[in-house]
């Protein structure tokens, strides 16, 4: 197999090191760094970006021998594109909609103040 030594898998261990380091790099940039927020948001992305390069072909073995001249199934790929789109837009289509937590809480207020004032009248 490529990229072993002996029976040590010396390309699992430098991507796994690779992927805490770039994990650990995104978490700074989110907590620990002053850079303005649109910053943090393009760095996190590009290190994420960088990240599922390293897992495609580090970890899945996108270009290997074994795999039919580095053949890559770019239609798993696509699929799996597709799939992770409509999770991050159904879930941002759920938070933004006014259906979920992410809804007009200002408006709730206002109807339970109008409900008190109104209760607090038919009682006197």
């Amino acid at each position: 197999m490529a990229g072993h030594t002996g029976r040590f898998p010396v390309k699992h261990v430098i991507g796994f090191i690779l992927s805490i380091a770039l994990t650990l790099l995104a978490l700074w940039a989110a907590l620990g760094s002053d850079l303005p927020t649109v910053w943090i948001i393009v760095s996190i992305m590009a290190l994420a970006i960088i990240q599922a390069g390293i897992q495609l072909f580090m970890f899945m073995h996108m270009i290997e021998s074994e795999s039919h001249n580095g053949h890559v199934p770019w239609n798993m790929i696509f699929h799996g594109l597709v799939l992770a789109a409509i999770v991050v837009a159904g879930s941002l289509f759920t938070m933004y909609s006014g259906h979920g937590s992410g809804g007009d809480h200002d408006g709730d207020m206002k109807h339970e103040q109008q409900q008190e004032q109104h209760e607090g009248h038919t009682e006197h």
